[in-house]
């Protein structure tokens, strides 16, 4: 049996590694998979936080099996929240342990029935309230909408372990090593904001609501539900996420456009040469008919200035940008400048819509010129896209 890797004195990760789901919530793409990290706290009680998906089940159970003192049994199971790819082994693990309590708040225990129609041997908490397990004593803090109204945070008050739920997580399989001095941050930073942005990012309010929830809390280790493990450098992470929650942007423009046939394509290519030439030197490019929409909007939240460039398609904006377009605003983004230009053959269309939408987000800095060319664009038109380049940034330098 596959043992778990000890965190700290009776404190164990047993999660699992998932590298054959394509896409996380049907939508965003795993081209390196992702974990789904539960724990186990062994001391006269044993309790469980978190379980796994349920097609991965075998291989959580052969860790809980294999790390189970003879003699005892499973005591509590600690939800922290109950997205299924965290409880959908609840079921069958109350099958294997049916004396197991279930621990969540009120919310927890609702979708508990709601989804696996389980209303036995449950524990319903209240904020603040502390469980003892011996040694390990674990409190509990409501965190509701980071990212599910049942969302909550345990935390063991021996060891400073701060299991977290989806918060501080990403995507991302732990290859070998699950603790942040054995991984590769720089990927696990960039794939933990595309998880942040777009999922969690819409309710960055409530991120910084669970923040001062959390203030004075010694935090030595943060034991997320999905990416690595947070033992060395806490500090770290929990910097990044004060920071995205708060929507503050890097210096760095996301310049994303849709072109049919090369002749938006040319626009872009003159707006990037006036940032380039403006010293603008992190410029994300996306070609939003190839670009995954997540990785365009992780790149949105984290840079200050974007610039949208739209053929017209059927009367409308491409397709594509419309989508875009939708989940920026879905995602409440603030503090951003925004630049647009468009093109159109016989109709014009994309840009009054690129327009209409950089005029309709409050807390946006909308920068000029505006350019819209028919056909292909001449020279005063690429001359003009240079200039919104040039203007942009000017105005992300003059804002940090």
């Amino acid at each position: 049996m596959h043992r778990g890797i000890e965190i700290h004195d009776g404190i164990y990760w047993i999660g699992v590694n998932d590298y054959e789901t394509n896409l996380f919530e049907g939508l965003w793409p795993l081209p390196k998979g992702v974990s789904y990290n539960a724990y186990m706290i062994i001391d006269e009680k044993v309790a469980l936080v978190d379980t796994v998906k349920g097609s991965y089940f075998s291989q959580y159970l052969d860790r809980v099996k294999a790390l189970l003192p003879e003699g005892k049994s499973i005591d509590y199971l600690v939800i922290n929240h109950m997205e299924p790819d965290h409880s959908g082994a609840i079921k069958v693990l109350v099958e294997a342990y049916p004396r197991m309590k279930i621990v969540g708040n009120k919310k927890t225990i609702q979708f508990l029935e709601g989804f696996y129609g389980i209303t036995k041997n449950t524990v319903t908490i209240e904020d603040g309230e502390v469980l003892s397990l011996g040694t390990h004593k674990l409190k509990f803090y409501l965190t509701p909408m980071v990212h599910w109204p049942e969302t909550m945070m345990t935390y063991d008050l021996e060891t400073g372990t701060l299991f977290s739920g989806d918060a501080f997580g990403g995507f991302g399989a732990l290859n070998g090593g699950i603790f942040d001095n054995q991984v590769d941050l720089e990927y696990y930073e960039d794939e933990i904001l595309r998880y942040f942005s777009n999922i969690v990012g819409r309710y960055s309010a409530m991120v910084q609501r669970a923040f001062k929830k959390l203030e004075g809390i010694d935090i030595k280790t943060i034991a997320a539900t999905h990416g690595p493990i947070w033992r060395k450098n806490p500090e770290k992470i929990i910097s990044l996420y004060d920071q995205w929650s708060k929507q503050e942007a890097e210096e760095g423009v996301v310049l994303v456009y849709g072109s049919m046939y090369g002749n938006t394509q040319r626009m872009m290519e003159a707006v990037a040469k006036g940032l380039c030439d403006e010293g603008v030197q992190k410029i994300r490019l996306h070609n939003i008919a190839k670009s995954h929409i997540s990785f365009v909007i992780r790149d949105i939240w984290k840079f200050k200035g974007l610039i949208m460039g739209s053929c017209t398609y059927n009367t409308e904006l491409f397709p594509p940008m419309k989508q875009l377009i939708s989940a920026i605003e879905n995602r409440m983004m603030k503090n951003r400048y925004v630049g647009v230009f468009g093109s159109y053959s016989w109709s014009g269309g994309a840009l009054k819509e690129l327009e209409e939408f950089a005029s309709n987000n409050k807390g946006w800095n909308f920068i000029e010129p505006v350019i819209e060319a028919q056909h292909s664009p001449k020279e005063e038109e690429l001359k003009k896209c240079k200039l919104l380049g040039t203007n942009m940034a000017k105005a992300i330098r003059k804002s940090l």
